[in-house]
């Protein structure tokens, strides 16, 4: 009987246990089922982000914004900027010296193509110039511009013998490496600050302006004491050497993803993009007839000494640099684009209410110095308006597409001021050349205006 009972438990034992194993397969094949349909959801970028190579910018968002590092790029650029516009503001020296000693026998409308093409084709190239800044590391790039610009000079210090090597190299070689240097030196800033963005890209503009006070005599001096071959082999030296050593800490913030669009045109759909592009066209069409035209017009409508012509230059120069740090910290409280606007429409009341109706040296050194000021302004906000509305990590190609336009302006804005004053003017007659470039100052005001109320349509409100 015991035997039985035993045999009997056992076997109902046995049947329990097939029983719960029967039960349990289909929970065991469901959880199966489970893992696989979260393996195929799993996002397929959760594969750790590939090293980037040598050449390529690499993220450095875990560095703090507003920190001493950004002061660093800050500083950077404005050294880079203090010799690749500089030497561009400071042509000048070398032109009259070629116009009186190495080729005299050239019309002066030649020499100037040199100085027209440095600043004309370096907005030119700044398309490539912000693609190059997203595919390759910053610094990469800025120290290339620098290699470029040196070799060009020191190579142009031997074309004593033609204009037209001139042109191709202190002009378009030159003006190509500036605008690897340019690029960089007024996009990376924006990404490293938030707070004072507005402050530290006018600190670097500014060294356009410091570049331009300084380097000019320095030029000169050089020139008088070493003759012009000397001049530009130095020069090409000393760019080398700065731009090497400021090259280094231009570093990206954002390491950029490639996409299809080598250069997205669409931008250009937004509106506020086509008004920023038509004031730059404008405001930089404006821009050059102050500075090319008031030291002239000193001496041949005011009676004025050359000397007092250059001091005007100097003032402007001067006012210009105080202006693109001091409207940074304006903008700050008023807004970046009220503040542009405000500049543009300041530089233009200059032209048109201190410059046109008078001839004496005091509202001439009045309309140097608020034009200069305002002028200033409104260079080194441009940069900071493209960061603010459309972001900073793609900040390089949106503002290579911009200057576009002062290419544009430049090309259409100085040979045109000259050929109204020699056509128009009979060369002594500065009126309709003011009025020309008021007109346009005055044009670029209202279409920033524009700008301002399609960003926000509150009257009051900080833009």
């Amino acid at each position: 009987m015991s035997h039985m009972a035993g045999s009997s438990i056992s076997a109902s034992l046995n049947q329990l246990t097939v029983n719960e194993t029967h039960s349990s397969a289909p929970s065991i094949k469901s959880k199966a089922s489970e893992m696989d349909v979260e393996k195929q959801n799993k996002p397929v970028d959760a594969a750790p982000e590939a090293k980037p190579r040598w050449w390529e910018n690499k993220s450095l968002e875990d560095k703090p914004l507003d920190g001493m590092y950004g002061w660093a790029v800050v500083i950077s650029g404005c050294f880079m900027l203090m010799f690749s516009m500089g030497c561009v503001n400071s042509y000048g020296m070398y032109e009259t010296h070629y116009h009186l000693d190495q080729f005299p026998d050239e019309p002066v409308s030649t020499l100037s193509w040199v100085g027209t093409l440095q600043f004309g084709v370096m907005n030119f190239f700044g398309i490539p110039a912000g693609i190059m800044c997203e595919r390759f590391d910053t610094r990469l790039v800025s120290f290339t511009g620098g290699v470029i610009m040196a070799i060009a000079l020191i190579i142009a210090s031997f074309c004593d013998d033609a204009i037209w090597k001139l042109i191709i190299t202190q002009g378009i070689v030159f003006s190509i490496g500036a605008a690897l240097v340019f690029i960089p030196s007024t996009s990376i800033p924006s990404q490293w600050f938030t707070k004072r963005r507005a402050l530290a890209v006018g600190i670097v503009v500014a060294g356009s302006g410091i570049g331009g006070l300084w380097l000019t005599p320095a030029t000169r001096a050089m020139i008088d004491q070493l003759g012009t071959p000397w001049s530009l082999r130095i020069t090409g030296i000393i760019i080398f050497a700065v731009n090497t050593v400021s090259s280094l800490f231009m570093r990206s913030r954002f390491k950029v993803q490639s996409r299809e669009k080598v250069v997205d045109f669409s931008v250009f759909r937004d509106i506020r993009f086509s008004l920023i592009f038509m004031g730059a066209i404008c405001g930089t069409t404006a821009y050059f007839t102050p500075l090319f035209s008031l030291p002239s017009f000193a001496a041949q409508v005011a009676g004025k000494s050359d000397d007092f012509g250059t001091n005007l230059l100097t003032i402007i120069n001067a006012a210009s640099t105080l202006g693109r740090i001091g409207t940074g910290e304006v903008a700050r409280f008023y807004g970046n684009i009220n503040t542009m606007a405000t500049c543009t429409l300041v530089s233009a009341l200059s032209i048109l209410v201190l410059w046109l109706p008078f001839q004496s040296g005091g509202t001439l050194i009045a309309c140097a110095i608020v034009y200069g000021l305002f002028c200033g302004g409104f260079i080194g906000l441009l940069p900071v308006v493209m960061a603010d509305l459309w972001g900073v990590q793609r900040i390089s190609t949106i503002i290579g597409l911009l200057y576009m336009a002062n290419f544009v302006g430049t090309m259409v804005g100085a040979p045109s001021s000259g050929a109204i004053l020699d056509n128009i003017g009979d060369g002594i007659n500065y009126k309709p050349t003011i009025i020309f470039s008021g007109v346009f100052m005055l044009g670029a005001s209202l279409f920033f205006m524009m700008l301002r109320f399609a960003t926000n349509k509150k009257i009051f409100k900080r833009v």
